[in-house]
């Protein structure tokens, strides 16, 4: 048996079929956008203490809010370095930890003192961890509280400034 092939010489190419990967990354774009994962950064404004000391309308508004943070807990200072309040580190089973709560408390009692200041110096010391330092500036920025069956967020002293509380 003999077999003959054959060749079309004038014959056009063959064209190249892509409607198959057009359909593939139709699909495939909108899958791989909705599975990014997007990530959030938060960013909280920390400003240093005005270097003028102009006088205000009130004294105790131009006096400083301090809080100090150390191993032992908080110390809380108002008016000018008079102690308002120590807060002792909490120590359970789990381990000892800042009383971020009370803090609060106290401070939202020192917003009623001086509703008109705004200002908080905050002083740790360089062995306190920075996740203590963002929780304490959260409680002395503000704090939630419900009004009428919704949960607002009130405002304490949200021009916080840092520094070292270095002891001598």
């Amino acid at each position: 048996m003999s077999f003959k092939f054959q060749y079309k010489k004038n014959a056009e190419p063959d064209e190249l079929e892509i409607t198959s990967f057009m359909n593939l990354m139709i699909v495939l774009v909108p899958v791989l956008l909705l599975s990014m994962s997007f990530t959030q950064i938060t960013v909280l404004d920390v400003s240093l203490p005005e270097l003028t000391g102009g006088y205000k309308a009130s004294e105790m508004e131009q006096s400083k809010l301090e809080v100090r943070i150390d191993q032992e807990g908080f110390k809380v200072f108002f008016p000018d370095d008079k102690l308002v309040k120590t807060l002792p580190v909490l120590v359970s089973e789990a381990g000892s930890a800042y009383d971020f709560a009370q803090l609060s408390l106290v401070v939202q009692e020192l917003k009623q003192q001086v509703p008109d200041k705004r200002d908080v110096l905050l002083l740790a010391e360089p062995n306190v961890d920075y996740q203590s330092l963002v929780f304490t500036m959260d409680a002395l920025r503000s704090y939630k509280t419900v009004v009428a069956a919704s949960v607002v967020e009130v405002e304490l002293f949200p021009e916080i400034a840092l520094g070292d509380n270095v002891k001598k």
